[in-house]
């Protein structure tokens, strides 16, 4: 699990680096956050992850990272995946907020 995660932290720090700055910050986010998300699905699988999960994760993404959707972690991968993609925005630059990941209205 350590290195799941310290691949995707590096995945992200470098992507970070590698992308120019853009006018519209929200946009180059969830660009950063786009490209973060297959590569931890390929690292941590679909397995444990429910559909709602995926789905209102998708959502997120579809609105361009701009709709307050929750996607609430329920089972142990759920948490995990949610865990790995927070420290990846949050290390891309992003702040801990930006992701969808929460429950019941907080």
């Amino acid at each position: 699990m350590r290195l799941v995660l310290a691949l995707l932290l590096v995945a992200s720090l470098v992507a970070a680096a590698q992308t120019p700055a853009r006018g519209d910050w929200n946009a180059e986010k969830c660009a950063r956050y786009s490209a973060d998300w297959p590569r931890a699905l390929e690292m941590f699988g679909r397995q444990g992850l429910s559909a709602e999960f995926l789905d209102r994760h998708a959502a997120f993404l579809d609105s361009g990272c701009r709709s307050r959707i929750e996607v609430c972690p329920r089972s142990a991968q759920e948490l995990a995946l949610a865990d790995a993609m927070t420290i990846a925005a949050m290390n891309s630059g992003m702040a801990s907020s930006f992701v969808p990941f929460r429950c019941g209205g907080g």
